[in-house]
């Protein structure tokens, strides 16, 4: 998902969704909000050639990674409280998994098509669809089922299964043998993706075991916490650690995405808005209030090191940038809404999380400066 220059083009490339955004006021942190579903067109299925190109560059490069390698364990649960343990079907028939969001056109375009294999291959093959839960949530996922007849397995995810299965695009389709090993990883619906379906279902081979270091769990770091040695590297090749200031600095940490202001803005215009309200208030308070630290760190789907780039120049960013690749500084802390502000004192602790529903960002920080200055805790 290249940055677009151009307003018109990224634009243009929504054009055939429209959805409206409502706040949800019972946190005034929160964007999770139910997607207006009325204006999209599902029975137009064509992709923009260019986010196919991409998606599958995206998707191919985390294939390379995993092909034939053990498939991770992983217990779930779907919104209406259906236990899925994939150790029990391991083994007898493949699985296939679908990652995908409300806000994704690409992932609007193909769900015809994929509660189509649902419905004449679900009994030959486990089939999920796991909503990847960032900037996202429920009340979407089920209004979207309802308006679409969607009767697949839907699942919730918290950055977990998106680490366990390697997710690096959205849509991303993932197919487990019956072997127990990754198949195919890919972004199109297309004929590579109906010739591995046909293959895993027609296939064996002898089966992996399973190792239980795939399943490590991640720390997530808490309010009032010490954050231990969290490295991250710069776009330029800088070393940095994500907690702790220097002496008599707060450190804040932009938790986002650098599509986030333009393709969002038609299907999740309070995030887009949220998201360029958030950038414009970083550029008055890193000149205002010098007592501040700034990194952003820059994750979710789609997130490549040209994208951020591209962010930097199209925005003139001066701060440090970080990708997050790999969602490991995302997951640290939690993040499913972005844009997210994290602040920790000159010891490392973690301050406070600031939501994308926080309007006055600057004062925000302020009142977390005062509280530390008197010896409290924000």
């Amino acid at each position: 998902m290249k940055t677009k220059v151009l307003p018109l083009l990224l634009i243009g490339g929504l054009a055939a969704c429209s959805p409206q955004s409502a706040e949800n006021a019972a946190s005034p942190n929160a964007s999770k909000t139910a997607t207006n579903l009325d204006d999209i067109n599902l029975n137009d299925t064509s992709e923009d050639p260019a986010y196919v190109t991409d998606g599958e560059e995206i998707a191919k490069k985390e294939s390379a990674v995993v092909i034939g390698k053990a498939a991770p364990l992983a217990k779930m649960k779907t919104i209406d409280g259906q236990a899925i343990d994939l150790a029990k079907t391991y083994g007898k028939k493949p699985v296939y998994i679908k990652f995908w969001a409300t806000w994704c056109v690409p992932c609007r375009q193909q769900m015809p098509g994929f509660e189509k294999t649902f419905e004449t291959m679900g009994d030959k093959m486990e089939i999920i669809a796991i909503n990847i839960g960032l900037s996202d949530d429920e009340a979407s996922v089920r209004k979207f089922r309802e308006k679409y007849g969607l009767k697949m397995p839907i699942v919730m995810d918290d950055g977990r299964l998106a680490k366990l299965f390697h997710l690096g695009v959205t849509p991303q389709h993932v197919l487990i043998g019956k072997d127990i090993r990754f198949a195919y990883l890919g972004h199109a619906d297309n004929k590579a993706l109906r010739d591995a379906i046909a293959h895993v279902i027609a296939g064996g081979g002898t089966a992996a075991m399973v190792s239980a270091a795939q399943v490590s769990e991640d720390r997530t770091y808490k309010q009032g916490e010490l954050v231990q040695a969290l490295p991250a590297v710069t776009l330029t090749g800088a070393k940095l650690s994500i907690g702790g200031a220097r002496p008599g600095k707060l450190r804040a940490v932009q938790f986002f995405s650098s599509w986030c202001e333009w393709y969002l803005e038609k299907t999740r215009p309070q995030t887009a808005q949220a998201c360029a309200r958030t950038r414009e208030q970083i550029e008055a308070i890193s000149t205002q209030n010098p007592g501040v630290e700034w990194i952003s760190v820059a994750g979710g789907p789609w997130a490549t090191a040209q994208d951020l780039a591209d962010y930097r120049k199209n925005h003139a960013i001066n701060m440090p940038l970080v990708l997050d690749k790999s969602g490991a500084l995302f997951r640290a802390f939690g993040i499913r809404d972005i844009p997210t502000i994290g602040l920790f004192d000159q010891n490392g602790r973690l301050v406070r999380l600031i939501g994308p529903g926080e309007k006055d960002l600057a004062g925000a920080i302020r009142a977390a400066q005062e509280k530390i200055a008197t010896g409290g805790r924000a």
